[in-house]
């Protein structure tokens, strides 16, 4: 997939939705490195220095799930595209067992924030998604994430409701779904 979209600079750029590689991982942690401790100065404590990790996204890479957002020169974003879903998901009345599409570890690169890479992103999911017939999509972000909270309802997504997350105990999560239609 190509994208133009405006820098932050007002420059456009080419960008390629692909799925990412070995080769990638150091670009993903560097990518980490900037994006966490801006979360977390924003109050968001949903990342830290051990989740996510580059193990995590080795396993994404090997399962051929991780998808980034390559600009020319960088990685502007990223996103695992899984059928992945926490058993915590229960909580607001989802059928997990209902195959569906769900976005984790969606993150975008500070230098290219407002340019459009987490909606493409989404997009991708979606893509993914009639891919494989599946007409649900699900994500979850920090209840403190007040960036995707903004950005879920833009593309469609309803909020199901509030969970707890076993694997990230003491923070809160905010459910979001859409349903494609199925054509």
């Amino acid at each position: 997939m190509i994208v133009a979209y405006g820098a932050a600079d007002c420059e456009t750029e080419i960008m390629r939705i692909r799925l990412a590689t070995r080769e990638d991982l150091p670009a993903l942690m560097g990518l980490m490195r900037r994006v966490v401790p801006l979360m977390r100065a924003a109050g968001n404590l949903q990342w830290d220095e051990t989740y996510p990790n580059g193990t995590v996204f080795q396993r994404d890479i090997d399962l051929g799930q991780l998808w980034v957002a390559d600009a020319e020169t960088s990685i502007a974003g990223l996103a695992a595209i899984t059928m992945d879903q926490e058993p915590d998901y229960a909580q607001v009345g989802w059928d997990i067992n209902e195959p569906a599409v769900v976005v984790h570890r969606l993150a975008v690169d500070p230098a290219f924030r407002g340019a459009g890479i987490a909606g493409a992103l989404m997009q991708k999911a979606e893509e993914v998604a009639g891919e494989r017939g599946i007409t649900v999509l699900r994500v979850d972000t920090n209840t403190q994430n007040a960036a995707t909270q903004r950005l879920f309802p833009k593309l469609g997504y309803q909020l199901a409701g509030e969970i707890g997350l076993q694997f990230r105990p003491g923070l809160r999560f905010f459910c979001y779904e859409k349903r494609l239609r199925d054509d």
